[in-house]
Formats: structure tokens, sequence, C-alpha cells
């Protein structure tokens, strides 16, 4: 079992390995930093390597907290990292306008999900302009036991460097590279809501992560078969996509 220091050697390593192994190694790593707590643990932690690290705060109908806690994140990496690049890019003006286009297909879900969406294009279109890749911020709860992110929008990224530390890890982790305190005790959320009443991360899930980790870990946990429905319902997102063989 590593410790928290064992485990950001681990992977500061791995996404140098990753990038210097690839056919045209990357000049950058871009992270959207939305002010929670994986997504600030991800960014120091490619800060760490060394290589060009762009964070960017991409405000969408983003609550106030939410954003300043995503400025504060961005203005903390740029005092302790000479390699960190950051910009914030406001994208309301392209979401009404996508919303007012596809007004004849209206739908709250969707149009949640389209925010995930609208900001992983946005982070793609830096990135090559950059010549760099996107690195996911992704744990392995939301992303690989549940598949709590949004199809074609969060879960779409080039690399997943804390895709195997629970929420429990990640918090942990993230204390020990002494990320912002208040980062570290917000509540988590996906902040694509236009209101946060009945839409955080635990409000969602119905579990807390320590519940849901429990239930994950243990077949007799009371909240087995909860976590067991949940990954069903998401099970699409975390397969392949199917594919229609043509057998001989």
């Amino acid at each position: 079992m590593m410790n928290n220091t064992q485990k950001a050697e681990h992977i500061v390593k791995w996404i140098k390995e990753y990038v210097s192994n690839m056919p045209t190694p990357a000049k950058a790593l871009c992270v959207n930093c939305s002010g929670g707590v994986d997504s600030s643990l991800v960014s120091k932690l490619c800060a760490m390597t060394g290589l060009k690290t762009i964070a960017l705060s991409l405000p969408l109908r983003s609550k106030p907290e939410s954003h300043n806690l995503s400025i504060k994140h961005q203005e903390w990496l740029k005092k302790k990292f000479k390699n960190i690049e950051c910009h914030v890019i406001n994208l309301d003006t392209v979401y009404e306008s996508f919303k007012k286009t596809l007004s004849k297909f209206d739908h709250k879900l969707g149009l949640v999900n389209s925010k995930a969406r609208l900001r992983m294009v946005t982070i793609y279109q830096v990135a090559a302009k950059n010549e760099g890749i996107v690195v996911g911020t992704g744990n392995a709860v939301e992303d690989f036991a549940i598949g709590f992110f949004s199809k074609g929008g969060d879960g779409q990224v080039d690399i997943s460097p804390i895709g195997d530390l629970t929420k429990t890890e990640v918090w942990s982790l993230a204390e020990h590279l002494e990320i912002l305190d208040e980062i570290i005790k917000a509540e988590p959320t996906d902040g694509l809501w236009e209101s946060q009443t009945g839409h955080t991360d635990v409000a969602q899930i119905g579990l807390t992560y320590p519940e849901l980790e429990k239930a994950i870990k243990n077949p007799e946990d009371k909240n087995h078969q909860k976590y067991l429905e949940i990954r069903k319902r998401n099970l699409h997102k975390m397969q392949p996509i199917p594919v229609c063989k043509m057998d001989d």
C-alpha cells in the first residue's frame, strides 16, 4: 500500500512516461479546473511533472462560489509553479446561443449534459492549439464504478491520472499536497445545474462517498444493491461503444 508521497510520485512519473512514449510527445497538459477537489489535485500533479500545464476555468452559468474557488486555485498554482498557464474562458454566450438554436429540442437533462460537452469541446480546442492532451479529473468511484459523468463531456479525455483513486483517497492526497482547504472541504458538486438544491453529488447519487465506497467493496453492505442499481443504469457510459461485427 503506497502512502500519499508515493502515490503523488507514482502519478507524476506515470504522466511523464505517458507523454514521452507518445509517437509525438504532447507539448502541454490541459486541465479543466472547476474549483472542485478532483480537478485541483490533477492540475497540481500535472504541474509537478515540470511539463507545460494549462489550467482552464470555464464558467458556464456557474455558481459564484464554485467559480471563485476555480480562480483561487489558478492563482495558487501560479504562485507555486513557473510551468503553469491559466486562462478563464466564459462560455455563457456560447451556451445561450446553443440553447436558442436548439429551442425545438429543449430538454432539461440534455442541456445539463450539453454544458459538460461544451466545456469538453473548449478544452480540446485549447489542447489542439498548444499541441497538448486533455487530462481527465475523474476518480475511480465516479468514472469507473458508477458512471457519474456526462457521456461525451467530462468523461471524454486523453488520460486519467486519478482514475484508480477513490474519492476518499483523493481528499487525502489533496490534503497531503496542500490543496486549498476550502476546496477540500467544499460540498462536492458537478456544477452543471442552475440550482444546486437537490443537485449536489450526494443528493444526485443518494449516498455519501464513504457510504458508496463501502458498498462497492462489501457485497454484504446495506447499500451494495443500491450501488449495483446505479452502476447498471450508467454502465453504457463505461463500456466500449457497441460495434455490429460482420462475422464470416
